[in-house]
């Protein structure tokens, strides 16, 4: 790991009112962050649950397209737990999601401090929405900010575009990769005349370890040209990798944060989430210059390592300011935190 300039709790649950009187806020979490003029936006994935309990039940929510929440309330002898956050349906093996995630703003003069003004919500709006959408990503691209975040549905997790000028309203673009793709991150501008990301393909056929991959694309809605760029191969990085942060162009090449977890040591748990990194081309980000190793960063703080998901760090966003990077993350999928690294010593720590 590298030294932690700063560390601070941005968000909790507590801070923030449910959107309906019948639902709690179990997490605020994940965001996308961006520099607007003098201030920074946060999007967050803030996730809510049914207040009520029924003895030997579980309430699912989910959306109808006609914007009402209906709970399913299902008899825990019919399901598994496959995780906090998911169940599983004994009769046909599906999943279900325990809360249902919207998407929030959050605005601050300085983004370091507990004092955030609230703004937009931007709810499901479609049935590849109906179990909610999660975990935005940010670019800013002209003069348009466009967000990557994650489709739920009875289909899986897709990932789907939207734009905004302002925060304030926002455009929708639909679903740009199917399921089951999510962690998707764009570049903030063209690198030889194609926009590039990076997407997480999530087969049901594991053949080998999980994998980032990238794809390239005219328009930010038709990708194409889809190859493997990295292979989780260490323990902390075995059974999950994603990419985390927009990435930032620096004069080495472009820096991106990824996640990666361990396996799970008992059935019904997730393993700890830690943070690595990578340097990718300048003028090919489908190559790798120099990558970490060992995670730059792990659940440490208490606020990382117990929640609703315990020892999860969770890179979405990053900002630089001369020599000092800015990181955006969600911990243990309740709290929204930042860190502030040294740019040298994290590209040092590169190999």
């Amino acid at each position: 790991m590298i030294k932690r300039i700063s560390e601070r709790l941005l968000l909790r649950p507590q801070d923030l009112k449910p959107l309906r009187d019948d639902f709690t806020v179990i997490g605020v979490f994940n965001p996308g962050a961006v520099r607007v003029n003098d201030e920074i936006v946060l999007l967050a994935r803030v996730a809510e649950k049914p207040r009520d309990s029924r003895p030997g039940f579980i309430g699912l929510p989910r959306w109808e397209p006609n914007g009402k929440v209906v709970i399913d309330w299902t008899s825990k002898d019919e399901l598994d737990r496959a995780d906090p956050r998911v169940v599983r349906r004994k009769s046909d093996n599906l999943l279900r999601l325990t809360s249902l995630s919207h998407l929030r703003v959050f605005r601050s003069p300085d983004g370091g401090s507990m004092e955030w003004t609230q703004g937009s919500v931007l709810l499901p709006a479609s049935p590849m929405e109906e179990f909610g959408i999660e975990d935005p990503r940010i670019v800013e691209i002209g003069e348009t900010y466009w967000i990557t975040y994650v489709a739920v549905s009875r289909h899986g997790a897709a990932t789907a575009l939207a734009s905004t000028h302002d925060f304030v309203t926002f455009e929708r673009h639909g679903v740009v990769f199917c399921p089951e793709n999510k962690d998707v991150v764009l570049f903030p501008q063209k690198v030889n005349g194609e926009y590039f990301a990076l997407h997480r393909p999530n087969p049901n056929s594991h053949f080998g370890p999980p994998e980032i991959w990238v794809a390239r694309s005219q328009d930010l809605l038709h990708w194409g040209q889809h190859e493997c760029l990295l292979r989780g191969n260490a323990e902390w990085e075995s059974d999950r990798v994603g990419a985390g942060t927009q990435p930032v162009l620096l004069e080495e090449g472009w820096l991106e944060l990824y996640h990666g977890s361990r396996r799970a040591e008992h059935a019904g748990e997730v393993g700890a989430y830690s943070v690595g990194a990578l340097l990718l081309d300048r003028g090919n980000p489908a190559r790798i210059l120099r990558r970490s190793h060992e995670p730059i960063m792990q659940p440490t703080a208490d606020f990382e390592r117990s929640g609703f998901v315990d020892n999860v760090v969770f890179p979405t966003a990053m900002t630089k300011q001369r020599d000092t990077l800015s990181v955006y993350y969600g911990a243990a999928d309740t709290n929204i935190g930042v860190v502030e690294f040294s740019r040298k010593e994290l590209l040092s720590a590169l190999h």
